[in-house]
């Protein structure tokens, strides 16, 4: 590893460089990026923090044992994560938990918490292995720690200055440019003022700077032994700023939690991933730009993120290397013959490390899944009962973590899938906005959807269920509905007596109402009615909700992607983590990607919407389709004969009133609510 000497401070470089003074290579348009986290910076740096062996730590946390002492976690005979103590006695996650002992009979194994029938709440049980009939099991301590580990990291980072964007249950991805802008500015002066000649491709001085101090950093070699010789350029100080940050949360997070966790510091997220991952446990490894191609041309581009798969054998078969050194040499026209012109320009800038996809900062859930598949199969309904009991314990545990005790957060839609042989069928339905919502009023909407799959056809031998929720909405209070424009009389008035006390309430606390709020289906009430009236009830209906049956192959995610088990399997299906920590469970997490769609799906037509704005829109289509149906009066004359219904539907058109048949020589009938006046 490349060391250098502490900080060597020398005169600041005067603005106009002076005689022969050497220039940066960056500009200040590039300075000005770097603060607006612009990805194609050269300045930008990522982080990437990775818990080490997550689930093991968090339990040698709980149970307070010594940093030495080998401990694994299990899940029913697997294991699903093992610690480096345990790890030198050749105990991996391939083992059964009796092999383990074997190889090291001071193991502690550790089952992972489960639910069990009657309960409201996880728990810690000894004889949990021997129950997988009965058992579900539970993630919930490790999201919990990972939400704690997410606060500590927040509070490390200027709140203004935060770009965080949560990769899993244990690893984050940091965009620290604007921080570090920040830092730059405060550190070296002479870049707070602007281009002297006022143009931005001017070159930037050279730093102030002639050695940088990287601590206990794993530094990777440059390409040049000759090349540290050189006084560092921005992108070097930027690098090293990134790193004493990233240095100063990990030891936060060791500080007040107690786990340790690595780190890694480079241009993007694909070469600070699998920075995180060289130097493991306990370290942060430090890819300066001038040492990428160094850097990456000791591994297998398998390695590599999205080369692991189907185009990672692709390019192994093609040119008979998995080598990253071995490709480096070949140009692109030959990759994009091979591999196509798309593939071979992405393969050939991502083993050079080329990667410019950004740091999403949306943390928050868009679903979350409880699922169980179960060898052998259950055959009864009051089997299946119990599951969706526990299921509904699951999500309502992690729902009050989202807030939905204090109306923060709260799922719009609720989803049950069934699979019964290759088949596979679910139903959806609205979650009611007017009501409390707890594990109760779920498992009653679970069971209900149970019994709608039920009238399509045969449920037993069930292989697999699955419970979610989706479409989160933000919990807003005192917000009008459409539905309270179309109600009349006493109900109006109660509606818009509420509304005012809310909105009174609200200035009595010195709050002021926002100046525009977003429209939310609230149960037809807005400001917390009982649901009786609003837009909603022209929509849905609890059994409106139309079924939809899936074929699916072998790579039925919905199966597959169970909630972390699988009953009546000896272990956890593993999903490969390419360069990732090989310790680290591959247990489904909360977010259930593949039913993204389905939690903003349209009960009337069966149209799947990417987010809650566009299902809302169609919605709306929904009800005014409806109004311009009602005001050409078609169901008051659905059973007239097909002239009569004709004839009424032409005066109707022109009248917009219900326009009974006339009949020659026959005085007109009086319509409903109207009265005969007598003239004379």
């Amino acid at each position: 590893m490349s060391s250098s000497p502490p900080h060597s401070f020398r005169a600041s470089s005067p603005i106009d460089g002076g005689p022969g003074r050497r220039r940066s290579r960056f500009t200040y348009r590039h300075l000005a990026q770097l603060a607006a986290y612009n990805a194609s910076c050269p300045l930008r740096v990522i982080a990437h923090i990775d818990l080490d062996c997550f689930y093991a730590q968090v339990e040698m946390v709980r149970l307070g044992v010594p940093e030495d002492q080998p401990l694994a976690v299990q899940q029913w005979q697997g294991l699903i994560a093992v610690n480096y103590p345990a790890r030198a006695f050749g105990i991996g996650r391939h083992c059964t938990v009796t092999e383990a002992k074997k190889l090291c009979p001071k193991l502690v194994s550790q089952h992972v918490a489960t639910f069990r029938e009657g309960d409201t709440k996880w728990a810690y049980r000894p004889d949990a292995a021997a129950n997988i009939t009965t058992d579900k099991v539970s993630l919930d301590p490790y999201r919990l720690e990972s939400r704690r580990i997410f606060a500590v990291i927040k509070d490390q980072l200027p709140s203004h200055l935060q770009k965080v964007e949560k990769a899993g249950i244990d690893e984050m991805f940091l965009d620290l440019s604007a921080h570090i802008h920040a830092i730059l500015l405060e550190r070296f002066p002479e870049l707070a003022s602007t281009s002297p000649s006022h143009d931005p491709a001017e070159q930037l001085p050279m730093p102030s700077i002639s050695a940088l101090d990287w601590k206990a950093d794993a530094l990777v070699d440059l390409d040049d032994e000759h090349a540290e010789l050189e006084d560092p350029d921005w992108n070097d100080v930027a690098t090293l700023i990134g790193s004493e940050i990233v240095r100063n949360v990990r030891e936060a997070i060791r500080d007040k939690l107690r786990y340790t966790c690595s780190g890694g510091i480079a241009k993007n997220k694909m070469l600070s991933k699998l920075g995180s991952a060289h130097k493991k446990p306990n370290q942060q490894t430090v890819v300066r730009n001038r040492a990428v191609r160094h850097f990456l041309s000791g591994f297998k581009f398998t390695k590599i993120r999205n080369l692991g798969g189907k185009l990672g054998e692709e390019v192994s078969q093609a040119f008979s290397t998995d080598a990253v050194s071995d490709l480096l040499a070949i140009p692109v026209e030959q990759l994009k013959q091979k591999l196509g012109d798309d593939a071979g320009v992405w393969v050939y800038n991502t083993i050079r490390g080329v990667d410019p996809s950004e740091v999403n900062s949306r943390t928050q859930l868009k679903s979350m899944l409880s699922a169980k598949s179960f060898r052998p199969s259950i055959n009864t309904l009051d089997q299946a009962t119990k599951w969706l009991r526990i299921f509904a314990a699951d999500i309502f545990s992690r729902l009050v973590e989202e807030g939905v005790l204090e109306n923060k957060r709260r799922p719009r839609t609720i989803n049950l899938h069934h699979r019964y042989g290759a088949q596979t069928r679910s139903r959806q339905t609205a979650i009611p906005q007017g009501r409390q919502l707890d594990d109760d009023a779920l498992f009653d909407l679970a069971k209900h959807l149970l019994s709608q799959i039920a009238l399509e056809g045969r449920l037993w031998p069930c292989s697999n269920l699955s419970l979610s929720v989706g479409g989160f909405e933000e919990g807003i209070t005192g917000n009008m509905g459409i539905g309270a424009f179309l109600l009349k009389g006493d109900e109006a008035q109660a509606l818009k007596t509420g509304h005012r006390a809310s909105i009174a309430e609200e200035a009595s606390s010195g709050l002021h109402p926002a100046e525009k709020r977003r429209r939310i289906d609230n149960g037809g009430c807005g400001s917390g009615g009982d649901g009786s009236g609003g837009i909603q009830r022209f929509f849905t209906r609890m059994d409106a909700s139309p079924s939809r049956i899936v074929e699916l192959g072998a790579d039925d995610s919905a199966v597959r992607n169970n909630g972390g088990e699988t009953l009546g399997s000896p272990g956890t299906e593993a999903v490969s983590r390419a360069a990732g920590d090989p310790d680290d469970s591959a247990m489904s997490d909360e977010v259930y990607r593949d039913q993204a769609n389905q939690a903003h799906m349209c009960s009337r037509c069966n149209t799947g919407f990417d987010s809650s704005g566009a299902l809302q829109s169609h919605q709306d289509w929904h009800f005014a389709k409806d109004l311009q149906d009602e005001e050409r009066v078609k169901p008051a004359f659905v059973n007239q004969p097909p002239a009569a219904a004709s004839s009424s539907r032409a005066g109707s058109q022109k009248t917009g009133a219900a326009a009974p048949s006339k009949r020659p020589g026959r005085p007109k009938k009086t319509e409903r609510g109207q009265s005969k006046l007598k003239f004379g």
